[in-house]
């Protein structure tokens, strides 16, 4: 169980690292929607649009690495197995 955890924790920190950094590394908030510019075709006059796009921010990555430090943390709470295949010579 011990083993099982800490495999979980370092596959959630290095995808939620990766997913970050692959989607822009944003190092602002989380935002659900981005600003776009647009022109006016007839007056030439430009204005903003808001598109909605998911662009993850440094609160994601953070809450991503918090779970898996306690995932990591959790694996301490369990006792290590003794081996029973070892022979007293």
């Amino acid at each position: 169980m011990k083993r099982l955890l800490r495999i979980i924790a370092a596959v959630l920190a290095a995808g939620s690292i990766i997913f970050w950094a692959a989607v822009g590394a944003n190092r602002g908030w989380t935002k659900t929607s981005v600003p776009g510019k647009i022109v006016d075709p007839v007056t030439g006059i430009e204005g903003v649009t808001y598109e909605k796009h998911f662009v993850p921010g440094v609160d994601f990555l953070g809450a991503a690495l918090l779970g898996a430090g306690i995932l990591a943390g959790a694996s301490f709470l369990f006792r290590t197995k003794p081996n029973q295949n070892k022979r007293n010579d």
